[in-house]
């Protein structure tokens, strides 16, 4: 099976660098051409999780076009970027390619679908903390499952083989007929941790130390959940606050992805996290003045990044 990996940061060289590991063909895709130097010229550094290492038999390019038809492509690119890069990426999807989104936020099964219909896209959300400590080396943070599900809620065969793939990357995955819950359930706790770090510089495990932060990690839970409610969401999970809780220690070393753009001056997905949960609760009436506040301070840090 051929595998490409759009968006080669953090996440995308973790997911990559671990199924190349087993064995696997895979292309990481990245801009950054400094990045993909580095992994070509010395191989993907990985410390962390599973020990320090370097992964040799992985390729890495800076467009889709340096790449042939894959089997699988797996998007990791920001958000924010998805429609551009998906239409980028055009050359590399075949009749039989599938596309597997693991993103944060809102919207890009929509934006995927967009470019490549909605027949061709799996969903999913990572348990895993990763973290870019510059070109061609990366830091596993934290680990948890790997949840993907068809838009249509079946368990198939190409479902399942997709999750095969990634179990022999080491990957502890499950199969859910419930996408949007899954999503959710994914961007609640993104809600309650990647805006917070970035505006106080903690780590993912620092935001239950302190009754402050760890009373607007529940605020902001709440409101999401309120939304998800008003919305029609089923979420998977129990209990979203003292989910939110747990992943924030499981992962307590890593500094989550908002918290490294910031730190590195680069735009984030606040729009599609914590923003999205505002556009929401407007639409459906509810209120969700934590998360709005969390938008605010960090937009204006983006607004402020040459200030600084």
């Amino acid at each position: 099976m051929k595998i490409a990996v759009l968006g080669s940061g953090a996440m995308g060289c973790l997911y990559g660098g671990k199924l190349a590991e087993a064995g696997l063909n895979v292309t990481l895709i990245d801009v950054w051409k400094e990045h993909v130097d580095a992994i070509n010229a010395h191989g993907l550094s990985v410390e962390g999780i599973g020990g320090d290492r370097v992964i040799k038999n992985i390729k890495a390019v800076t467009t889709p076009e340096e790449v042939k038809e894959c089997d699988l492509l797996i998007v990791f690119v920001k958000a924010t970027l998805t429609s551009q890069a998906m239409e980028s990426a055009r050359c590399i999807i075949g009749p039989h390619t599938s596309v597997l989104t693991l993103q944060n936020g809102l919207g890009n099964v929509e934006k995927i679908s967009a470019v490549v219909g909605k027949e061709k896209v799996i969903a999913g959300v990572t348990g895993h903390g990763s973290t870019l400590l510059g070109p061609g080396k990366i830091r596993h943070a934290g680990q948890g499952n790997t949840v993907i599900g068809e838009l249509d809620g079946k368990i198939d065969e190409r479902l399942e083989a997709v999750g095969s793939v990634l179990e022999k990357g080491g990957f502890s995955v499950t199969l859910s007929n419930n996408v949007m819950g899954l999503i959710w359930g994914k961007l609640i706790v993104n809600i309650g941790i990647n805006a917070l770090t970035a505006v106080t510089g903690l780590k993912n495990g620092r935001l239950v130390d302190f009754s402050e932060t760890e009373e607007l990690l529940c605020g902001a839970v709440e409101e999401a959940m309120a939304v998800a409610k008003a919305k029609g969401i089923s979420l998977e999970i129990g209990d979203p606050v003292e989910h939110t809780k747990k992943v924030a220690r499981l992962t307590a070393e890593n500094r989550s992805s908002m918290l490294q753009d910031v730190s590195n001056k680069r735009k984030t997905e606040i729009s599609v996290i914590n923003g999205a949960v505002v556009e929401e609760g407007v639409q459906y009436g509810v209120p969700t003045p934590i998360n709005k506040v969390l938008y605010n301070l960090v937009s204006v840090k983006e607004k402020t990044y040459n200030e600084v």
